[in-house]
């Protein structure tokens, strides 16, 4: 049984390759951290380690999608996103090819790698690149059936990816859609949107506090942040009227930033972002780190009785 993330990322793509030859799996020289050994020890030939070079990454892998084939690229979401970012917006989104690429590490799960590489902009980045798909699994189950999806998908993703550590949301037999999100508590006080591995779970964590007070919290995962699931959005704004979004993620340009653009426009209701408030990643450990930039149930429970109070 698979032990991290990165472990059942590996083991996904092996499944895959041994299907389909055209999956590829690339890496900028973090085959150890990205989990991917094991993927190079049984299909070497479709495995490529282009060394500390994350631009050529995305490059080599927009030439193997264009000669048909459906490469995983994976690096550091740091080096996925700003030192990769004209690469993959050009060479494959703009060429409308099949890359898939893996930032790896996100947010404060960076932790003693420290700021330099605590992508808290990664997706905001993403987002502006026209088309693309963006998904982050918030356990073992979704990064399976995602990485599956994507593997699918006719075109190219942005996978936002934890790498160590397990745990398990969804039952095995859990349906996906990619722009689909997924309901896990029902509630008619106030909706809490999350996206993964650490803020799903503390999303849940908070849906328990409130219970103890009386209040009556949906959550729902948001694994596909681009496309948004507007429909989802959009009823349960009606249900609950007051929303919280939870990211590991800077509150502007990621979910937190997509559902409020969305309901500003179509359906007005007060909305808290939990969030990095525009502010740097620094060394710490992750229980440091999710206290240092209020990412715990204890401050998504404060936000939502904030919002309710804001409610018409």
């Amino acid at each position: 049984m698979a032990t991290d993330m990165r472990e059942v990322y590996a083991q996904t793509l092996i499944s895959l390759a041994a299907e389909n030859p055209n999956i590829c799996v690339l890496e900028a020289d973090l085959m150890g951290a990205t989990g991917t050994k094991v993927f190079k020890e049984k299909f070497p030939a479709q495995f490529i380690n282009v060394g500390v070079a994350e631009a050529n990454l995305v490059g080599v892998a927009s030439g193997l999608s264009s000669e048909g084939k459906i490469p995983f690229a994976a690096t550091f979401g740091t080096f996925a996103s700003r030192r990769a970012f004209d690469q993959f917006f050009l060479s494959a989104n703009y060429a409308k090819l099949n890359v898939k690429l893996v930032g790896t590490d996100p947010g404060v799960t960076a932790q003693f790698n420290g700021g330099t590489h605590m992508p808290f902009e990664d997706t905001g980045m993403m987002r502006l690149i026209p088309g693309l798909t963006i998904v982050e699994p918030c356990d073992t189950v979704s990064c399976e059936q995602l990485i599956r999806l994507a593997a699918q998908h006719p075109g190219s993703m942005y996978i936002r990816l934890h790498r160590k550590g397990s745990q398990k949301l969804y039952d095995e037999n859990a349906a996906f859609t990619l722009g689909k999100g997924m309901v896990l508590r029902e509630g008619t006080d106030v909706t809490l949107i999350a996206s993964g591995f650490v803020m799903v779970p503390e999303a849940l964590k908070a849906a328990e506090i409130l219970k103890e007070e009386g209040i009556d919290a949906a959550v729902i995962d948001m694994h596909t942040v681009k496309p948004l699931d507007e429909e989802l959005v959009l009823s349960y704004a009606k249900k609950t009227g007051a929303i919280v979004t939870c990211e590991n993620h800077q509150v502007t340009g990621g979910l937190g930033g997509a559902v409020a653009e969305y309901l500003s426009s179509e359906y007005p209701v007060p909305v808290s972002r939990i969030g990095a408030q525009d502010v740097f990643g620094q060394v710490g450990t992750l229980d440091f780190l999710m206290k240092e930039y209020q990412l715990l149930a204890s401050d998504i429970a404060q936000a939502a009785r904030a919002v309710i109070k804001k409610k018409h």
